[in-house]
């Protein structure tokens, strides 16, 4: 099972820049995208069928914003949409597929970078998704979250950490989520292949030169809990790949009958 994970920054933009043509190259069975900023009907969906794909979405009530969808050559066992939480379902942020015994959960994470009030709200939505994600952890120990965390967790994971120790995203209170996250028997499949650091997946675009310079964040995840440890093959993220302020990161599972 090969997966990436890419916020598009809309997907109608990255359709412009050449998204279908990237998927015509087979990049993993399962996309999952976040911050799609479309409804499923503004999108020719006809597209992704042709190359093999099945699509779920799960949009924003508000037009132009947030929004998961996922593409997949796998048929899913059973998809929920959203988890619950009305304001969290609202705004498109969470979209969930069991494929046998491995339950996938695509997630949107809330950016704090507009202000308190939203800072306060990512917040509250840490909170109560760590304990649906436990919850959900007793039902399906065998879990894959992907997504934008809008978290850079680590200094190796962010160019400027000092600059940036008061800036929403890699604020003490948000790492600290993460360092729970992670005791909570989560695994950072990309950092347990990669230690080396500059590895990115998310670049500001107020400066046209950053991503040039490489000065980015890694906020994008595809971790596994970890149950799925030895079914561990491969983690990348893929920086060439330019549809969006963000590029895809991209895990590689083997088969389930050689490693659980």
């Amino acid at each position: 099972m090969r997966i990436i994970s890419y916020n598009v920054n809309g997907i109608r933009s990255a359709i412009k820049k050449g998204f279908l043509d990237w998927l015509k190259t087979d990049p993993a069975d399962i996309i999952c995208v976040q911050e799609t900023k479309a409804a499923q009907e503004d999108v020719d969906r006809t597209q992704f069928k042709k190359l093999g794909y099945d699509d779920y979405w799960f949009s924003a009530q508000k037009k132009g914003y947030s929004g998961v969808a996922v593409f997949t050559k796998i048929k899913p066992d059973h998809v929920e949409w959203g988890t619950k939480n009305k304001i969290s379902d609202d705004e498109g942020r969470v979209l969930q597929l069991d494929f046998g015994g491995i339950r996938l959960i695509n997630a949107y994470f809330p950016s704090g970078t507009s202000g308190d009030l939203r800072q306060r709200f990512k917040y509250e939505w840490l909170d109560e998704f760590f304990l649906y994600l436990e919850q959900m952890h007793r039902q399906h120990p065998k879990m894959i979250l992907c997504g934008d965390y809008n978290i850079a967790h680590k200094e190796i994971d962010i160019h400027d950490p000092k600059g940036n120790k008061k800036s929403s995203g890699f604020l003490p209170e948000e790492r600290a989520w993460l360092d729970r996250f992670f005791e909570a028997r989560w695994i950072d499949t990309f950092r347990f292949f990669h230690e080396e650091p500059h590895r990115y997946s998310w670049w500001s675009q107020r400066f046209p030169t950053v991503r040039l310079n490489n000065k980015g964040w890694r906020i994008d995840y595809i971790n596994v809990t970890e149950e799925l440890k030895e079914c561990l093959a491969e983690a990348e993220i893929y920086p060439e790949v330019k549809h969006s302020d963000h590029c895809p990161v991209f895990l590689r599972l083997k088969d389930p009958d050689d490693c659980l």
